[in-house]
């Protein structure tokens, strides 16, 4: 096909920008960082911050303190009320709409200048793919983004909706006419009702590439099969060739994923967000992903065992060490400006720069002390289903501090697909491997200070239940991995049935 020899010339045509991210990402970043500085000494934010005062990296981190979204919602309200040069020259061209854990709502601007770098970060993704494999068959069919809906509204004179909801305006000509589900599909509320609907519109397509957060995928290939009666997505859709997939680790999704596909395919792993296109997988197989150096945004961390320290390390893309667990703190060329995304992440190679995502800042589990991160519960998960031939679909993890049966101790609260033939054998490998990976909830439990941990199933269906209660059902909503409180523990407790896994 004439479309598949192009995208081998163009992906030949990338090689020297991808030469360059591997070889002098810092260099990028510097001559990057000192852009945004210019820009930003034009705006509100930049005069009340000092930026004319701003020489290097240390003075910037002296000047710009590190936010969450509530430290920069002062600016973003100027900019909803229809001030312009607040955080970056001029007005946003968007405000990305993103669910917040203590905000609400949170609108998130792209600018003029950042938007194409959605765009071609995501196009970038694709081609590190084609030259690192030389594969094209997905470029054969017809592909699908399993997301949000499209449709926009207005906050004061500014578009507003989700990131996908903006991306879908900026898709290339050339792909419009192969891109599904349709526009009317896409924006149906319901996820239930747009499930369907997409399923129907889908079903009889040659989909090639399909794009989405696994767990969501996961049902639109369930759907897919009862609609359909056939064995397999394979069978159903014989070209499909390319899974595309950002948002949560694919690990603990994988095995299920696979089942319902009838046998392994290739996939692509990326890490965009509204904030920014931070990166993509650039090895096949591959330990982590390449940090794009060259996107619009200059990448601060700080560890996240100090993070709330007074006066935390906070270092540049140069200052960072393999093997520490970083929170990212971004700044754009959208005005975000020392602010915390929330994500933490952990270098595995410095040439070139490659990361594995770790989980959230606030998602993590610490009532006791040991400050258990999404990486280490998605591994003992994982494991432990290998182990014992089961398929996790879904799980949570939450503290139990004031246990009226005994000491202190770990609940985790799991959805199988297929259960495992050991109950008992599950849960004590499920806790022995999180011992394992984390010293810290190791010598509490050795020290008797907690017990082992109780695991409980739930019926299927369970999250689903708990993420609709919520209004998070489907696009790009996830179930929250670990938590340091017991909200979504009560919330089963009160609502699901549960069996303790002994």
């Amino acid at each position: 096909m004439i479309i598949n020899a192009a995208a081998r010339i163009v992906a030949g045509f990338s090689r020297k920008r991808f030469d360059r991210w591997y070889s002098k990402a810092t260099d990028i970043q510097e001559n990057l960082f000192k852009h945004l500085l210019e820009n930003g000494r034009k705006t509100r934010f930049g005069k009340e911050h000092g930026f004319d005062g701003i020489k290097d990296y240390d003075s910037f981190r002296e000047k710009v303190p590190v936010r969450d979204y509530e430290g920069l919602s002062r600016y973003i309200d100027m900019i909803r009320a229809g001030e312009e040069d607040v955080l970056w020259p001029g007005k946003p061209l968007y405000l990305s709409k993103t669910s917040g854990t203590t905000s609400g709502v949170k609108y998130i601007p792209i600018s003029r200048e950042s938007m194409p770098y959605h765009v071609s970060s995501a196009r970038n993704a694709l081609l590190m793919y084609i030259l690192k494999t030389g594969c094209t068959d997905f470029l054969k069919g017809r592909m699908i983004f399993v997301s949000g809906s499209p449709e926009l509204d207005m906050a004061g004179e500014i578009p507003t909706g989700r990131l996908s909801g903006i991306s879908h305006r900026h898709i290339p000509a050339y792909l419009r006419s192969r891109r599904l589900p349709s526009y009317e599909a896409n924006c149906i509320p319901e996820w239930d009702k747009k499930l369907d609907a997409i399923v129907r519109e889908t079903a009889d397509k040659n989909m090639s590439l399909i794009s989405g957060i696994p767990p969501w995928v996961e049902m639109y290939f369930e759907r897919l099969l009862d609609f359909t009666g056939k064995s397999s997505i394979s069978e159903l859709f014989p070209a499909f060739s390319l899974f595309v997939y950002g948002g949560v680790n694919f690990e603990p999704y994988q095995k299920k994923f696979f089942q319902l596909i009838g046998r392994d395919t290739p996939s692509l792993e990326t890490f965009p967000a509204s904030e920014g296109f931070i990166g993509f997988q650039d090895e096949w197989p591959s330990e982590g992903l390449l940090l794009i150096p060259e996107a619009g945004v200059f990448y601060e961390f700080i560890p996240a065992d100090e993070f709330f320290d007074e006066n935390p390390q906070r270092v540049a893309l140069s200052g960072i060490e393999t093997g520490v667990n970083y929170v990212m703190i971004l700044n754009t060329n959208a005005g975000l400006w020392g602010y915390n995304i929330g994500d933490t992440v952990r270098f595995v190679s410095k040439d070139p720069y490659r990361f594995v995502s770790t989980g959230r800042l606030s998602h993590f589990t610490s009532a006791f002390g040991e400050h258990i991160i999404a990486e280490e519960a998605e591994h003992a998960v994982t494991f432990a289903a290998a182990k014992t031939s089961s398929v996790v679909t879904e799980f949570t993890l939450a503290p139990l501090v004031d246990n009226p049966s005994g000491l202190p101790c770990h609940q985790w609260f799991i959805e199988f697909n297929r259960e495992p033939e050991d109950k008992a054998l599950f849960a004590r490998t499920i806790d022995k491997t999180l011992q394992e990976k984390n010293p810290y909830y190791s010598d509490l439990v050795s020290g008797q200070i907690l017990k082992p941990a109780e695991v409980y199933r739930l019926d299927k269906g369970a999250f689903n239940r708990y993420m609709e209660s919520i209004g998070k059902l489907g696009g790009q909503n996830k179930v929250p991995h670990l938590s340091n409180d017991r909200k979504i523990a009560g919330w089963f407790i009160e609502n699901e049935k549960m069996t303790l896994l002994t």
